[in-house]
């Protein structure tokens, strides 16, 4: 079974993905309820249950980190899956994040020097500035806030019925 899990915050809202091992766990420490059930089942000798598909925290995470991590996922999330050369909305595996100003010429790994591109403009582009390659960027990086919520899942069509209307 690969069965993943989508953990709620107590108030209802995606927090991440987690397995199903670390969902059945959390629900047997009491830290959190199941919403949703797949219809596989998961047995030991003495006990029989259904997979966890979606649940809810019970309390709000401790020490939650401030601002948005930088990641490749993130940065997909931030411009929407969308390549800002070219504008075309693709899947996380069509995609890779460009530097703008590019690391032979200076430029560093941050958010306010990373976008989304896919595969084609970053080939277009190669190692200069999008004025050198004479390309513009539909929007300047930032560094954002917050993420929308939605993005947790795939734009690709690859998650659970059952995530739908949390997500």
């Amino acid at each position: 079974m690969t069965a993943l899990t989508l953990l709620l915050t107590p108030w209802m809202r995606p927090h991440k993905i987690i397995s199903w091992q670390v969902a059945v766990t959390m629900s047997f420490l009491g830290k959190v309820e199941v919403i949703e059930e797949y219809d596989e089942e998961i047995k030991s000798p003495s006990l029989s249950i259904r997979a966890p598909a979606v649940v809810r925290l019970k309390r709000p995470l401790g020490g939650m980190k401030r601002g948005v991590k930088f990641s490749r996922s993130n940065v997909f999330a931030r411009d929407d899956f969308r390549c800002q050369y070219c504008g075309t909305r693709r899947s996380a595996r069509e995609l890779n994040y460009d530097h703008v100003v590019p690391r032979v010429q200076g430029g560093k790994t941050i958010w306010e020097n990373i976008v989304a591109s896919c595969y084609d403009c970053n080939g277009k582009k190669r190692g200069r500035t999008p004025e050198q390659a004479g390309m513009k960027l539909l929007r300047p990086p930032i560094k954002p806030r917050s993420l929308p919520m939605t993005t947790i899942v795939s734009h690709d069509g690859n998650h659970p019925e059952s995530w739908l209307h949390y997500c």
